[in-house]
């Protein structure tokens, strides 16, 4: 117990530094909204099975030479979604060269992020700058960024097999969710650093039942999106508010509820688009409890679901382009952080 409370505390010679540490944690969370749009282009361009190992050191270089492009080449070619795919597609090496660079530079990223958050995290704790109560805190944020890159392998993993043609949409719904989830938290603790540094003495905000409800729903509108994403279930329907001229697709509900609601695409695009309507409801009703305690808060709830809403009508009615499709998945995590500072705002404490 002494021992704990003593590693907790800053070092005799340290001054704790709580708005340095706001601002570095500002920083990370930057580079995650940057992670969250390469992820998107890496997925919705077909490049996430392009590299069929995990090489955590040797990985960090792209291949060097045209015999390590053609060995990296020859490794996909033995995969499901090239034999049934991209290969009768006609995909050539240069075509291979192209979502290679996606999913090395997604991975390369994520190693960045790594070194951004543990070298600063190692310095400030050396220096004795880390105020008192937050090292558990931010050891956790630490190790959710190592989650990150194993469920980043798992979902790689998951369609790798021989007659996969392309990843779990579980595992990717876990791999975007922690993403977000981590953004959350960087920000919340960055939130609660800054309070602290202006008042001297503040507590770290707490959530409030409001809070809880809404994350609940808006956790589910999350994770119905990484569904649709993973299924391809944008494609279900181009047409908006209709679906292919139906309120109610026709879905598939011979295999049973339990798979028509985590498989079926039509149900899955169905179920994304008119829950968006009850996450807007629940972000409406706090942003209105925000709004008299900060009012950019409030402002920049609505601004991230009304972007949202447009975005996402926009990405079907275009047949999920690219750029319409990946500005969904980044406004979709600006939303996270936006919900976080209004979260933040209700539960903080004097």
């Amino acid at each position: 117990m002494v021992a704990a409370t003593l590693s907790d505390t800053p070092s005799a010679t340290g001054t704790p530094r709580p708005l340095a540490l706001a601002r570095w944690l500002f920083a990370v969370a930057a580079l995650v909204l940057v992670m969250v749009a390469v992820g998107g282009i890496t997925r919705l361009t077909e490049s996430g099975l392009s590299i069929t190992h995990w090489s955590p050191v040797s990985g960090t270089l792209p291949p060097l030479s045209e015999a390590d492009w053609q060995t990296e080449f020859d490794l996909y070619k033995q995969t499901g979604e090239y034999r049934n795919v991209t290969g009768p597609a006609g995909m050539d090496l240069a075509a291979f060269k192209f979502i290679f660079f996606w999913e090395w530079f997604h991975r390369l990223l994520g190693r960045v992020i790594g070194l951004a958050f543990a070298v600063p995290l190692a310095w400030f704790w050396l220096r004795g700058a880390i105020p008192a109560g937050y090292k558990p805190r931010l050891l956790a944020l630490l190790a959710l960024g190592g989650l990150q890159g194993a469920f980043g392998w798992f979902m790689v993993r998951s369609g790798l097999g021989a007659e996969m043609t392309d990843v779990s949409h579980f595992w990717l719904s876990i791999h975007l969710l922690t993403a977000f989830f981590t953004l959350g938290g960087l920000v919340w603790t960055a939130l609660d650093l800054r309070q602290l540094d202006a008042s001297g003495r503040g507590k770290p905000a707490r959530f409030t039942g409001l809070t809880f409800v809404v994350a609940v729903i808006l956790f589910l509108q999350l994770l119905l999106g990484a569904w649709v994403a993973g299924l391809n279930a944008g494609l279900a329907s181009n047409t908006w508010p209709l679906m292919n001229g139906r309120l109610v697709p026709e879905a598939n509900w011979s295999q049973g509820i339990w798979w028509t609601f985590t498989h079926d695409p039509f149900w899955l695009h169905f179920l994304h688009r008119w829950w968006a309507w009850v996450a807007v409801a629940a972000l409406i009703v706090m942003a209105r409890k925000v709004k008299p305690l900060d009012r950019r808060a409030s402002i920049a709830i609505h601004s991230a679901f009304g972007i949202q809403i447009l975005l996402g009508i926009a990405t079907v009615l275009t047949g999920v382009d690219l750029w319409l499709a990946v500005a969904h998945q980044v406004v979709g995590a600006l939303l996270v952080g936006a919900f976080a500072w209004g979260a933040h705002v209700l539960g903080r404490r004097s």
